[in-house]
């Protein structure tokens, strides 16, 4: 099964302070054993929303935002995508990760919808 791994992010990842280089040399380590185990298909780290835009959509029209967008607890500030066998493999590697933030943080571990959940609505 294919999940996305999503780091959340903090009030200090939405003002652009990156972690220590210690952090990122752990991390490195971490995406190295993901991919000698064959998970990884894709990871990298996102800039704060002040970089971002948003496009709402209602009927044909659209309107764009510019960033930063709400509370840090509710974005997003990098992700995985893994291959593994079940949810249970997804939490035992996320528990294996360093904390990605200085201090608390949290990791969301969401599986994609794959071709065989719609079987019986594409008959």
């Amino acid at each position: 099964m294919r999940v996305m791994v999503l780091v959340k992010a903090t009030e200090d990842s939405e003002k652009g302070i990156l972690p220590a280089p210690s952090l990122f040399e752990a991390m490195g380590k971490f995406n190295e054993e993901l991919q000698q185990a064959g998970i990884l298909r894709a990871a990298d780290g996102l800039k704060p929303t002040t970089h971002a835009k948003r496009v709402a959509f209602d009927g044909d029209a659209r309107s764009v935002m510019d960033g930063p967008f709400g509370e840090p607890n509710d974005l997003v500030a990098g992700f995985w995508i893994w291959e593994v066998t079940d949810m249970e493999e997804a939490v035992a590697w996320v528990k294996r990760c360093p904390n990605p933030m200085p201090g608390k943080s949290e990791i969301e571990i969401r599986p994609f919808y794959e071709m065989s959940d719609f079987e019986g609505l594409l008959k």
